[in-house]
């Protein structure tokens, strides 16, 4: 009886304890309507005009730029100084037809300067000055040795056997 208690309580617990996890159904999801309706941009082009330079006598840098757009054509320039002293000019034209279309011209003659070479420096020749002292002699000191210690080797402990033991002999029995 006992045993068929402990079992039934042991059979119920282990059935008890499973269950089976319970999921909703999932809410019904609707696409919003949009709030907005999109903008429209006029990206046509717009007219504009620029012009600058750079004249810098410390650096040497000369240029000047400008450029010009009606909306559908654009023309413009620009001038640098060359290290070789001439002036490039670029003169383009963009337009959707033809693309880029640049005109290279330049201006002087290039002139290069000779190479010079930059004389060496000759320095004086170095001359240590005497010393204003008489410096000390040097004496080695004398070599001091003292001979490490000798050791004798310890003597080994002599053992006495071991005991050994020798069976007892059988006892016989007159019968």
């Amino acid at each position: 009886m006992f045993r068929f208690m402990v079992a039934s309580i042991l059979l119920s617990s282990v059935l008890g304890d499973h269950h089976v996890p319970h999921h909703s159904e999932p809410a019904p999801y609707h696409v919003p309507s949009p709030s907005y309706k999109p903008t429209h941009y006029d990206e046509s082009p717009q007219p504009y005009a620029f012009k600058y330079g750079v004249s810098d006598d410390y650096s040497g840098a000369q240029f000047t730029a400008e450029e010009n757009a009606d909306g559908k054509i654009t023309s413009g320039s620009y001038q640098v100084a060359l290290p070789d002293g001439r002036i490039q000019t670029v003169t383009y034209t963009v337009d959707g037809y033809n693309g880029f279309v640049a005109d290279v011209a330049y201006e002087g003659t290039p002139s290069y300067p000779k190479y010079e070479p930059k004389h060496a420096h000759n320095p004086a020749p170095y001359q240590a000055p005497a010393p204003s002292y008489k410096p000390a002699p040097y004496h080695a000191p004398p070599p001091t040795y003292k001979p490490a210690p000798s050791y004798k080797p310890t003597p080994t402990p002599a053992y006495k056997p071991a005991p050994s033991y020798e069976p007892t002999p059988i006892p016989s029995y007159k019968a």
